[in-house]
């Protein structure tokens, strides 16, 4: 019987319950096929052991495994607030003033980014997951706003500001995201992850630091503001980058909780028209952090992701934080399976009216699979690009990847479907892998029969123009 694996990736975030080798081996073990290092939180000393630590554990495993920086971004938060508490009634006025190094109890709080240099007097400005809803009314000086309270309320130290009507003017990334970017550059990075992508330009500044950088490190735009879901700027933040993430947290407070959903399937479905990465995100299993089982809803949710065609599904506090990671991993493993036998992803034509931006070569290749039900589709690839473009069409069976590159085979762990090896360029290169995995029971013991995709100039990039038909009893 030939082997069964997830076609959707899990990606989980590193975190003090997971922070040791053993448990990041375990993670893998268990499904997790990338893992998110929050630079919200931690050190750079931390990194340096956590890096070599997900790598060894790869090895160890005998799987490629994608590691994401997920910068913080422009993420404002409040400082710390006399006994961590602060209530505020509806028609109260406070100030947000950086200036303020400690917090004496009154109505003057402290905020750790200068929000008088951005927001305008009328913006809204939600405070602590939205829980508190202010408008701006008085820019007080060049340090402080003077906000009106919307709700009764309380604030908490060190709680979340967010800002939906705010414009950075291209100015999000932050000198501490600065910082942790040079330090990206010295380390094994796969994915850097951009928070609060308002335009393009955004994404073209990162890239242009990463270029210059020398960081084959690939980026991942995480949509989560007001701006970013704008129909006209959407698809051109999708055609910007390499993959997107569904922040479904932020965005819900910063856009409204309703258009999640709406928002998450046309990012999914501009990401497969691009042949881009997408990722979802957010208290997928939150319940998990403190359950040993996911909620009804919670398995819904994962599946949605799956049905609609998510290349990755992304773990945050349940694997960082919670107390049953690796019941979190193997409970959405297990969603994952059950749903792609039976729900198979819309074909991409049923979901991107007849405009689809991917190469014939790719288009080609998963018609004939499905024509001939081969068993997998061998794609030969120097940079991972003519897997991405498979995986796009999201094809019912496993799309194994050949390359030379270590870092391409690492990032085509997050992709739908893809299990990367890496071997040296040869001319029979898929052919030879096939024949490997024939031999260790991968197809089964009958005949096997597989789609290669290649070029005629083995290890060079863009030359990919072969379909060929191989069988193996």
């Amino acid at each position: 019987m030939a082997i069964v694996f997830k076609r959707t990736k899990i990606l989980a975030t590193l975190g003090p319950a997971t922070d040791t080798a053993e448990m990041v081996e375990n993670l893998l073990g268990a499904g997790v096929n990338g893992i998110r290092l929050n630079f919200s939180h931690g050190s750079h000393e931390e990194r340096e052991i956590q890096i070599p630590m997900i790598r060894e554990a790869s090895k160890k495993i005998g799987k490629p495994v994608a590691i994401l920086q997920d910068l913080q971004g422009p993420k404002i938060r409040l400082g710390a607030l006399q006994d961590n508490h602060f209530e505020v009634k509806r028609g109260d006025e406070i100030i947000l003033d950086y200036a303020v190094a400690e917090h004496d109890g009154s109505a003057n709080l402290p905020v750790q980014y200068n929000l008088a240099e951005k927001v305008k007097v009328g913006e809204p400005i939600y405070i602590f997951d939205g829980k508190v809803r202010t408008t701006v009314i008085e820019i007080s000086s060049d340090t402080a706003i003077k906000l009106r309270v919307e709700n009764d309320g309380t604030l908490m130290s060190k709680k979340g500001i967010n800002l939906p009507d705010t414009d950075f003017g291209g100015d999000i990334l932050t000198p501490k995201d600065l910082k942790d970017i040079e330090y990206g550059l010295t380390q094994d990075i796969d994915y850097v992850a951009l928070s609060f992508v308002q335009s393009p330009e955004d994404i073209h500044n990162l890239r242009q630091i990463l270029v210059a950088g020398g960081s084959q490190a690939q980026i991942i735009a995480k949509i989560e503001t007001k701006a970013a879901v704008k129909p006209e700027v959407m698809e051109e933040i999708v055609k910007a980058t390499d993959g997107i993430m569904v922040a479904r947290g932020d965005l819900a407070v910063e856009a409204g909780a309703e258009i999640v959903p709406i928002v998450q399937r046309r990012l999914l479905a501009l990401c497969r028209k691009h042949g881009k990465l997408s990722i979802v995100a957010t208290q997928m299993m939150a319940s998990m952090v403190d359950s040993p089982e996911p909620t009804r809803a919670e398995v819904s949710d994962v599946a949605n992701a799956v049905i609609q065609g998510a290349d990755t599904v992304m773990l945050s506090d349940e694997t960082a934080n919670g107390k049953y990671p690796l019941e979190t991993v193997a409970a959405m493993k297990k969603v994952i399976l059950y749903t792609q036998e039976h729900a198979p992803v819309a074909a991409i034509h049923d979901i991107i009216a007849k405009n689809v931006q991917l190469d014939a070569i790719s288009t080609a290749a998963v018609t004939l699979a499905e024509q001939l039900k081969v068993d997998a589709i061998i794609a030969e690839t120097k940079s991972g690009a003519t897997a991405a473009t498979i995986a796009a069409h999201r094809p019912n069976l496993p799309i194994v990847s050949v390359t030379s590159e270590v870092r391409a085979a690492q990032q085509l762990a997050l992709s739908y479907a893809n299990r990367s090896y890496v071997r040296d360029d040869a001319a029979e290169a898929g052919f030879d892998l096939f024949k490997e995995l024939k031999a260790e029971g991968f197809f089964g013991e009958d005949e096997a029969k597989v789609i290669i995709v290649s070029g005629q100039q083995p290890g060079i990039i863009g030359t990919t123009d072969t379909i060929k038909v191989r069988v193996l009893k």
